[in-house]
């Protein structure tokens, strides 16, 4: 049966001729420059900095010449997470967390900007010349080569203006990525199929009256065209309420309620049309004067008369440059029940901007193919309104998602407005382009903020990507995922020592794998020594200390020339005793310079048969340096005046060995709430060393804490940490509102800042369970994220005493298999 519908081929009405040099030319001779658009990241941009943008934008309009057209098109789609291809070596929690987000749902942005030169007679058509109701398309031919030139020079001053804001980036697409090639489609692909994949197909395009369909999918468009539609005051931002306080304002784009705000797939089309600014305001006065001889007749013409001058004396008295503009909001779905909620949606969104919806039915085939890329100079002129071109880029949206790092170094955090999981790179990338000098790290959560799932998270994949992590805790935080490493590595790593009463640390300061005593290594046993022997308040003599290092000294060579002489405590005790205590009266060292009597009692406890022994003669000769995950828990001894400075020397010159001598191979030092004993029992020192000169070893070093005044309290560790830790971390600090203006100071953090931070879950997702985090980075980039992880992320994570216990007696129950019990509660918890 002969088909009795009024068909066309999209070859017959296709408005463009051909794209050459990177540039559109139309079949009516309009030329068209094209630019992919990067916008800053959502809640990153402060009131100063979009005025800035929108100040960057009008100075490069200004550069364009007459008949030009500026069509800015965002493109935001629905689409569904893929994980990321497994590895052979991927972990197990690696793999649970990409599960956990496959199928995802969220929004991608993608930005374009097309500038366009045509005619004066063009920019006058109307809808009913569009080229898509006429019924043939001749090519005409660009007369004024000149014009042309002048239009690219003018184009090359616009992309010089924007891209050296560092703002907003612009990079021109070349005639391959217009046209598309075997293997990717280009931009006029992509539209038509309403689609931005990597592969797509072309549709049928259906226009019935009041209606129109690209394949399956519907489209609804709402038109921001009437100035009565419009509000009678626009700025470049607007306070973000969800995630606003009485103490702070998140700020996005004036345009954001349309961007991505608005969940469903979307273009939002934003034009300006320069014409000829003189011809318009000639119009317009001789407009004014018209309506000033008619204003007897009617009170409108009145009106319409103060409208017009206070239009043109804005114009003279400001220079500001007179535009045309249009706006409009293109949705579309392929579910019928999806329509109505759409247009709704749609609807409240543009009156969070101030303005009155316009749902519009009738244009919808001319303002899309007008939206064809290098097709704006088909745009009918009536469905534009003159404004200027400063209110006319309030306008534009200026923000877009959050970006993952280039870099495969880093953590796995979340988006915290779509939920998308992102790459983000906090150590070598910054450093690399200057944002940091060093991969210190400070992280503050009170008490519940997620601090110790937070930093579970970020130590686990730092260990997986190579990282030798020395945790130093006071709680039991890391027990879970040191146990899994144990397990999974068979006992090769992830090495828990905590003090019980059946079972004390002990440890072998004297032992090394390789018989090496480099000079850091004398300098710890040294240390060590003092510590043991003088209190904090009894500073030894410099004979004391020449005595000693001596001392050690010849141990060491006693050592080395010995072979059935065992490296410990109990054997440098026997050494000090007979041999050292012989070359002393050799010397005839007077008592007052070096009193090796009193030496030998004080440290009589730690040698056989003494009181503590077992601290420094194990006989596990554990090598440390070679292990990649080592836990030290501390909360049994932490106010233990003996074994806590011994074990504090014996965690720093562990973690010093490894910087020193693992050339080339990421470190990293985490002292949880631990820190605050370390630096009372003058142990302050170590930790201002570290954190001054860990960078230079390839090395990080972390505190954390719940208490910005712990670190007030001691000024070497104020002074260190703080300023030496370029990355801070921050959590909820709701708990600390009322005092949070001092927390800014200590920090330096910015008002921008202060903003981010306070606006931390004040707005999550109620069918999402996760908590946010802000991470600043050298005072130049910040952000807030979500921590969000797979329920076996969870279980192996979790600090809460219950749920603890739950997989321990699961593990005990499998013998010993903690992956299999995480797995099991998993399953468990995620059926109830």
């Amino acid at each position: 049966m002969r088909s009795i519908l009024k068909t066309a081929t999209l070859e017959s009405k296709f408005p463009l001729l051909s794209v050459e040099q990177g540039c559109i030319i139309s079949k009516d001779a309009d030329i068209t420059v094209v630019f992919r658009v990067e916008l800053p990241e959502l809640f990153t941009v402060t009131s100063e900095e979009y005025e800035a943008i929108h100040s960057v934008w009008n100075k490069a309009i200004k550069v364009l010449p007459d008949y030009s057209i500026v069509h800015k098109q965002d493109w935001y789609i629905k689409e569904n997470y893929q994980p990321e291809q497994p590895r052979e070596d991927a972990s197990f929690l690696s793999s649970s967390f990409e599960r956990h987000f496959n199928e995802r749902p969220y929004l991608s942005q993608t930005c374009y900007l097309f500038l366009t030169k045509t005619t004066k007679e063009r920019s006058k058509h109307q809808s009913t010349f569009s080229s898509l109701a006429r019924g043939t398309l001749v090519p005409k031919e660009i007369k004024n080569k000149e014009t042309v030139l002048r239009f690219v020079e003018a184009v090359n001053q616009f992309e010089q203006i924007i891209n050296d804001s560092d703002f907003v980036r612009l990079t021109r697409l070349t005639t391959e990525q217009i046209t598309g090639t075997e293997k990717e489609p280009g931009v006029f692909e992509k539209y038509f199929s309403l689609s931005q994949k990597q592969t797509t197909s072309l549709q049928d395009i259906t226009i019935n009256p009041g209606e129109m369909k690209i394949g399956d999918n519907s489209l609804v468009l709402h038109t921001l065209s009437d100035l009565d539609n419009l509000p009678t005051k626009v700025a470049t931002e607007s306070r973000y309420e969800k995630l606003s306080t009485d103490r702070s304002s998140c700020l996005l784009s004036f345009a954001s309620p349309v961007g991505l705000l608005l969940t469903c797939n979307h273009i939002y089309n934003q034009y300006i049309f320069i014409d000829d600014h003189s011809a318009n305001l000639a119009r317009f006065e001789k407009m004014a004067r018209n309506m000033y001889s008619l204003s007897r007749y009617s009170r409108a013409n009145q009106i319409n008369k103060q409208w017009l001058d206070e239009y043109l004396n804005e114009a003279h008295s400001k220079g500001l440059i007179s535009v045309r503009a249009h706006f409009n909001v293109l949705t579309w779905s392929d579910k019928p029940e999806e329509f109505r909620q759409m247009k709704n949606d749609t609807g409240s969104q543009i009156a969070l901007m101030g303005c009155k919806p316009r749902y519009n039915t009738v244009d919808v085939p001319t303002l899309f193919w007008a939206g064809i890329p290098g097709n704006a100079a088909d745009f009918p002129s009536e469905e534009s309104f003159y404004t200027f071109s400063e209110q006319a880029l309030c306008f534009f949206t200026g923000e877009t998602n959050y970006r993952s790092s280039l870099s495969p170094v880093g953590i796995k955090m979340v988006d915290r407005l779509t939920g998308k999981p992102l790459q983000l790179d906090i150590s070598d990338l910054p450093m690399k382009k200057g944002i940091i000098t060093n991969r210190n790290k400070f992280i503050l959560g009170p008490s519940g903020s997620g601090k110790s799932f937070f930093t579970n998270h970020m130590v686990r994949q730092y260990y997986e990507q190579g990282t030798h992590v020395l945790l130093v805790d006071t709680g039991n935080s890391y027990k879970g995922l040191c146990d899994l490493i144990h397990y999974k590595t068979r006992g090769e790593d992830g090495v828990y020592f905590t003090y019980t009463e059946d079972n004390p640390i002990a440890f072998n300061p004297f032992y090394t794998d390789d018989g090496v005593f480099d000079i850091e290594k004398r300098e710890s046993i040294k240390t060590l020594i003092l510590t043991l022997w003088k209190n904090e308040e009894e500073a030894p003599t410099r004979s004391e200390e020449v005595a000693l290092s001596n001392a050690v000294n010849q141990y060491i060579e006693r050592l080395k020339s010995d072979g059935l002489m065992a490296p410990s405590f109990n054997t440098f005790y026997e050494f000090v005793r007979d041999e050292y205590a012989e070359t002393i009266r050799a010397k005839k060292v007077r008592e007052k310079d070096f009193d090796i009597a009193n030496l030998l009692n004080v440290l009589e406890p730690f040698y056989r048969g003494g009181e503590y022994d077992y601290l420094l003669n194990s006989e596990k000769q554990m090598d440390l340096l070679n292990k990649r995950f080592i836990v030290f828990e501390l909360d049994n001894i932490k106010d233990h005046k003996v074994l806590f400075p011994v074990v504090t020397i014996i965690i720093m010159e562990a973690f010093i060995n490894k910087m020193r001598r693992l050339k080339g191979i990421r470190k990293m030092i985490l002292i949880e709430e631990a820190w605050k004993a370390i630096a009372r029992e003058g142990m302050a020192e170590y930790i201002k060393y570290l954190f001054k000169t860990v960078r230079k070893f390839f090395g990080e070093a972390v505190v954390v804490t719940q208490e910005v005044d712990d670190i007030i309290a001691s000024e070497i560790v104020k002074e260190s940490v703080i300023n030496n830790s370029d990355c801070k971390i921050l959590l909820d600090q709701r708990k600390y509102m009322n005092k949070f203006d001092s927390i800014q100071e200590l920090l330096g953090l910015t008002e921008k800042e202060k903003s981010q931070i306070l606006s931390i879950n004040l707005a999550n997702h109620p069918q999402r369970k996760y908590k946010e985090v802000w991470i600043g980075l050298g005072g130049v980039q910040s952000a807030v994220y979500a921590t969000e992880v797979s329920l076996e992320e969870y279980y192996t994570y979790t600090t809460e005493e219950t749920e603890k216990l739950e997989l321990v007696g699961l593990t005990e129950q499998l013998n010993g298999n903690i992956e299999q019990a995480i797995k099991q509660l998993a399953s468990i918890k995620r059926d109830a």
